[in-house]
């Protein structure tokens, strides 16, 4: 039962992660740096579907062991390989205005 009760517990505070947090989680993981992370995850929320911000935090697990912090060039190639026009646009814009930030 203990164990039963754990799980449930569990699994409730990973639904407990807003969709910003994951990005920024997923963002980070691909190798931006954190400042850059939380700055295009804050931007991109309100402005992509969940399917295309899972997809996004999703490029994390295409880091290739890399221990560098990620160009934006080199982030904004692993974006443009999701074929996805609207991802590619919204990571763009944020990428430029957080850069400049």
């Amino acid at each position: 039962m203990k164990p039963l009760v754990l799980l449930l517990l569990l699994l409730s505070l990973a639904g407990c992660a807003t969709p910003e947090t994951r990005l920024r989680t997923g963002l980070n993981n691909a190798g931006l740096s954190k400042a850059m992370s939380a700055c295009m995850a804050e931007r991109m929320v309100d402005r992509l579907s969940l399917l295309q911000l899972r997809r996004l935090s999703a490029l994390g697990s295409l880091k290739d062991g890399q221990i560098a912090d990620l160009s934006l060039a080199q982030f904004l190639r692993k974006v443009r390989a999701l074929k996805d026009p609207e991802i590619l646009t919204v990571s763009t814009s944020s990428a430029a205005l957080c850069a400049l930030r």
